[in-house]
Order: structure tokens, then sequence, then C-alpha cells
């Protein structure tokens, strides 16, 4: 199994943000890294008009794009549902990966870094959520010792945290 690390937060909080400067430092360690991103909304990876997307309304489902830089494949589910990250994972190719991060799913159980700021004035989450090992925010805050305070502003500083701590990579 390849180790699954969340990032949990509300929205606004800068989850992408974080990820895509974290992402090239946990890849300059030589790190394969994929990722897994939770929308809320009904999102078109393929647009109307075009052949794929004339094909998926056809009915066909799977429909697998690819070209010689990239795949996707679009999955048309038969019933609208909330996704479970288990499920999800099972569809999810990890044959070549060292660390799967997970942008939403922050109900769902495996470990989390909760991204929080004060002020937004939001409530935190770990009181309520036994999956977060670390809380990275732009300003002190207090939490209990068990979890470890992470500088938000500081993916260096969390990349650390992921391999030395999460991943035991010394």
């Amino acid at each position: 199994m390849v180790p699954i690390l969340g990032f949990a937060a509300f929205s606004g909080t800068g989850k992408t943000t974080l990820l895509i400067r974290l992402i090239p430092i946990l890849r300059h360690q030589n790190l394969r890294i994929g990722l897994i991103k939770h929308s809320h909304h009904n999102f078109q990876i393929d647009q109307p008009g075009k052949d794929s997307f004339r094909l998926r309304e056809a009915g066909a489902s799977p429909v697998m794009l690819v070209s010689s830089h990239r795949r996707a494949i679009i999955t048309e589910y038969p019933a609208i549902r909330e996704p479970v990250l288990d499920q999800e994972l099972l569809a999810f190719d990890q044959s070549e990966l060292d660390l799967i991060l997970v942008e939403g799913f922050k109900s769902m159980d495996f470990p989390k870094i909760e991204l929080h700021r004060p002020s937004l004035n939001r409530p935190v989450l770990y009181p309520n959520d036994v999956n977060i090992i670390a809380v990275a925010s732009d300003m002190p805050i207090e939490i209990p010792q068990k979890l470890v305070q992470l500088d938000l502003n500081s993916p260096e500083q969390i990349a650390a945290f992921i391999t030395q701590q999460f991943m035991g990579i010394t």
C-alpha cells in the first residue's frame, strides 16, 4: 500500500496553493506523487462539441482519452453519489507511486494535515477528527501535544514532516 496523506481545511484556506508549492519539493526528493482531489462541483473534463464529450453523452462509460502526453479516464456514475475515498483508490493506479496526497475528503478516516488560518474565523477540525496528525497554521495556535504544529507558509517544513515523520525517510 502506498502511504496516503490528506490535507483538510475549509474552502478558501489554501489547500491547492500549498499543494502546488509542496509537490515540487517532494518531487525534488525523487518521490513519485499522486493526487486525488475531491470536488463538490459537477466538473467536466471534456468539453461540449469534442468527440470524447459526444461519445460520453451517447452513453459510453468509461471513456479513455489518450495522447503521447497523458491519459484521462472519464467514468459516469449510474446514480449521483458522494465519492468514497476507498472506492476511488481502487481505480487509482498506485503501481509507480511513493505517496498519494488527498485534497478534501475531510470526513474520511485516513491521516491528514489540517490547514488553519485563524483570520478566517473558522473552527479547527482536529477536535472532531482523530486522523489529524499535524496542524499547519499561518499563526501559532494552541494544539494538543500529540499533534505537530507546522508553518502553513513553509512548504519546506511541511515536506520535511511528510518525508521524515510521516513516511519515515531519513
